[in-house]
């Protein structure tokens, strides 16, 4: 469903095809895109993991960052992808007010990452210093806030590329999730 045509065969695609198949059942869209560049997308993962974990991230707290940001750029893709995950780890409310950015269900640390993540994906050329002084008082350390900056950045950058590739939310995803948190979700790309 990209605007690609299918990868060629290589090791790389095949071992992303059956790291799919064997967690969801089916390959995703968006690595349907990565599995032209395996190595690429190995490199970018272990980016995100080695970078959220330096920032002091929980998987919740990740799913903050990715969802504002992914909301900012409107990109449904990871919108359906990380609000799935963040419906199972609290509940639909949340995750309609991760979409919509609703501060209400967060702590002061949340809505601080969230409001950094729109930032840094909409106009990071727009930072001010009171905005990093919100991430110092939300707990974070200057070698944290860089790490966590990193990991917004690149989120961005892979929504993008999916996005400007064609990558779609894949179906099977896109109903197995919470019909009020998918019809919060009202930009990007439909469903394929």
């Amino acid at each position: 469903m990209t605007f690609l045509e299918e990868p060629a065969p290589s090791a790389g695609q095949e071992r992303l095809y059956a790291a799919d198949v064997a967690d969801h059942g089916y390959v995703w869209d968006l690595t349907r895109v990565w599995a032209h560049q395996p190595e690429a997308k190995d490199q970018l993962m272990g980016l995100f993991a080695s970078t959220a974990e330096a920032a002091g991230l929980t998987p919740r707290e990740r799913a903050v960052i990715v969802i504002a940001q992914a909301a900012a750029v409107g990109d449904s893709y990871c919108a359906v992808a990380w609000g799935q995950r963040l419906t199972a780890w609290a509940d639909p409310q949340t995750a309609i007010a991760a979409l919509t950015a609703d501060g209400e269900p967060f702590s002061e640390r949340e809505q601080a990452l969230a409001a950094w993540a729109r930032a840094v994906a909409r106009s990071p050329g727009s930072s001010t210093p009171q905005d990093v002084q919100r991430l110092r008082d939300a707990g974070f350390k200057e070698p944290q806030i860089v790490a966590l900056t990193i990991f917004a950045g690149l989120r961005t950058a892979f929504s993008s590329i999916n996005g400007a590739l064609g990558a779609r939310p894949d179906i099977a995803m896109a109903e197995n999730l919470d019909p009020a948190v998918r019809a919060a979700i009202t930009w990007g790309r439909t469903p394929g």
